[in-house]
């Protein structure tokens, strides 16, 4: 299992960016995916959850109304557009599967991709 971030950056605050996730190793339309962030000195923390076929979404609080997740199955990709930045959102962004075999589920991570958010 692979997944690979890009896109980050330095931008100013009300900037916007797009994160992409390229995922490899599994079936890749079979299994919800997620962003998360971590900032320095915080805990992980969910940014946004994606259905397998896509059609459901959810968001941090901290997020809502200004970042989506997407995908596109047919490219094994997930994205996230990040509009409105704040300073707040400056953190290492991480993609994250949560991939079952069995009864057992095992977690992966991409290596991060950080945003900083700054004038």
């Amino acid at each position: 299992v692979q997944l690979v971030e890009s896109g980050g950056g330095l931008v100013q605050p009300g900037g916007s960016l797009r994160l992409s996730c390229a995922a490899s190793g599994f079936t890749f339309n079979a299994y919800a995916m997620s962003w998360y962030r971590q900032a320095p000195g915080k805990e992980r923390e969910l940014v946004a959850r994606i259905i397998s076929a896509g059609g459901s979404t959810n968001y941090g609080d901290s997020v809502k109304g200004r970042f989506t997740i997407s995908r596109d199955n047919a490219k094994n990709t997930v994205y996230l557009q990040m509009n409105s930045l704040k300073p707040e959102d400056t953190a290492v962004y991480y993609c994250h599967a949560l991939l079952r075999y069995g009864l057992e589920f095992s977690s992966y991570w991409g290596q991060g991709t950080q945003v900083t958010v700054s004038s």
